[in-house]
């Protein structure tokens, strides 16, 4: 069976046509959880063949992944892979994402972007590796970048999620989850690919939300 491709989307109309048909050859299913747009993105969604999960308001990225997740799972999908809405990951790369699930028996494969970093923004290559460090020490596993949206993710490795948040500290949050699970994670090179997409992530209050989150990791741990 083709993996499920959930795709969080928030205001994505512009891109989001593009990502559902490019992913769809690679894909059983392209599910795209609209996350409370005040676009068309859930009509473009399912006009380029997507099936669309909705939210009526704004639940952030992490509420969106555990919907995507939990609708592709529960159809029976195993692995999904989620992929961002503004286009800046390369579809054409999931059969590598499922070769290394297969070959290294992972849970979950990483797209790791620190590899060819010149056209990284500073703050978020700067970003990235502290946040990396600390979650790699968390999960007790080397995760070079666990920002990265491209991923795949095992039913085994969703059934160890519990998902206390819902903003962007959700993706460390899972990672974090399934290693402390006994879930295995590896890395494999991926590109980003820049456009004129402007970054969602609020600089100020996402790295409160990561804090916080690693505060309470330590004290679970």
């Amino acid at each position: 069976m083709k993996p499920a491709v959930v795709i969080p989307a928030y205001n994505e109309e512009a891109r989001i046509a593009e990502v559902v048909s490019g992913a769809s050859p690679y894909a059983g299913k392209v599910i795209v959880v609209d996350d409370g747009s005040t676009d068309a993105t859930a009509a473009v969604s399912e006009k380029a063949g997507a099936e669309v999960v909705r939210h009526r308001v704004n639940l952030g990225k992490g509420a969106a992944l555990r919907s995507g997740l939990g609708r592709a799972f529960g159809e029976g999908y195993d692995p999904a892979i989620i992929l961002d809405a503004d286009g800046q990951h390369d579809w054409e790369k999931i059969p590598l994402f499922l070769r290394a699930a297969e070959e290294q028996r992972a849970d979950i494969v990483l797209g790791n972007r620190m590899g060819d970093t010149e056209r990284m923004p500073r703050l978020r290559y700067l970003t990235n590796k502290v946040t990396s460090f600390f979650v790699s020490r968390l999960a007790g596993q080397r995760i070079p970048d666990s920002q990265c949206g491209y991923r795949l993710i095992s039913r085994r490795a969703f059934e160890s999620m519990r998902f206390r948040t819902v903003r962007y500290d959700t993706e460390s949050e899972m990672l974090i989850d399934a290693a402390r699970a006994g879930c295995s994670i590896c890395s494999i090179p991926v590109e980003t690919i820049y456009g004129s997409e402007k970054s969602k992530i609020n600089p100020l209050r996402d790295t409160i939300r990561f804090i916080r989150l690693v505060l309470r990791n330590v004290v679970r741990r």
